[in-house]
């Protein structure tokens, strides 16, 4: 499996010498998970911080009326945990489904913790995503609160590009908080 998506995610942020990627790699776990397939299920621990190559995954709680609500998607060259779980090492409330055949590469949390010891620069990167996601998460709770579900959706459209015209519209609908109806009827309007 060729590591370049991984390596230049990394390098946005960090620059590697080629000993350091190997090590980095050395530690990486490569799976592929089958459509509709669960790499994490509510109540379970987050052991990794999970890389995309293929494919798409999108993590959801389901509330007491059984009802899915999507936080996030992805797609390729995108990263994805339950950070609440994965930080705490406590049972999580995410489950993470894959949209479609999908392939990953997994850095578990125990490796994670080598790398900050053997390359420090790593702290450094995963840093920069937990920031990142935390900046995301409260601008998805704010715009939740304050946006309409045309603006939530236009967010959508400038957060996931690549995912608009790929994604079930259920998806989507419910990952900008309305019925799959009022999303119809909403996109319908636009076009």
């Amino acid at each position: 499996m060729s590591f370049q998506l991984i390596l230049n995610n990394l390098a946005k942020h960090i620059h590697l010498t080629t000993d350091e990627q190997e090590t980095f790699t050395a530690y990486l776990q490569t799976k592929k998970i089958k459509r509709k397939q669960l790499l994490l299920t509510d109540g379970d621990i987050c052991r990794y911080s999970t890389f995309v190559t293929s494919g798409c995954l999108r993590g959801y709680t389901v509330d007491k009326s059984g009802i899915e609500h999507v936080l996030s998607f992805a797609p390729p060259d995108w990263w994805i945990a339950d950070m609440y779980s994965l930080l705490s090492q406590k049972p999580g409330i995410l489950n993470i489904e894959a949209l479609e055949d999908t392939e990953v590469l997994l850095l578990s949390k125990v490796n994670q913790e080598k790398l900050y010891l053997e390359i420090p620069k790593f702290e450094h990167f995963f840093r920069i995503l937990t920031e990142n996601s935390l900046v995301a998460s409260q601008q998805r709770l704010i715009d939740g609160l304050s946006l309409t579900a045309e603006e939530r959706y236009n967010n959508f459209c400038k957060r996931y590009p690549t995912l608009i015209d790929h994604l079930p519209q259920k998806q989507i609908a419910s990952y900008i908080g309305v019925t799959p109806e009022f999303f119809s009827r909403m996109r319908n309007k636009r076009h």
